[in-house]
């Protein structure tokens, strides 16, 4: 019945902030009406600020609690080298993990809400 995730929701309390970092990562961004989303491939990031989420929204709301793996499509080594390019701090990585097709190689980092992203590759 199901066939994949459509799109994810977090909490910010600093939407420049969020957005800006999303965008270092290839996201393009959207606002309307104070709606804010982050597309990339096939699925967006519905992106709430604190103290005015949509409703109906989760119970128990809190920034950096969420934690999301992309799958990229470029080599882990370049990414990593252009993550520290970009200033974007590194938390772990890069290490071997098992994803939905198997082995694959990744990296960790917070946004600036310190959500944990994990960034994954299944080439080299």
């Amino acid at each position: 019945m199901i066939k994949k995730i459509d799109h994810v929701v977090i909490t910010t309390n600093n939407i420049e902030n969020c957005i800006s970092f999303y965008k270092k990562l290839g996201f393009t961004s959207k606002e309307m009406n104070k709606k804010y989303e982050l597309y990339t491939g096939d699925f967006k990031i519905n992106v709430h600020i604190k103290g005015n989420e949509l409703s109906p929204h989760n119970k128990n709301i809190q920034t950096g609690s969420a934690d999301l793996c992309f799958e990229i499509n470029k080599n882990i080594d370049e990414t990593k080298k252009y993550l520290k390019q970009n200033g974007i701090q590194i938390e772990q990585g890069i290490v071997e993990r098992i994803g939905v097709f198997g082995k694959m190689k990744s990296i960790y980092l917070r946004n600036p809400d310190r959500n944990l992203i994990e960034l994954s590759s299944y080439g080299e």
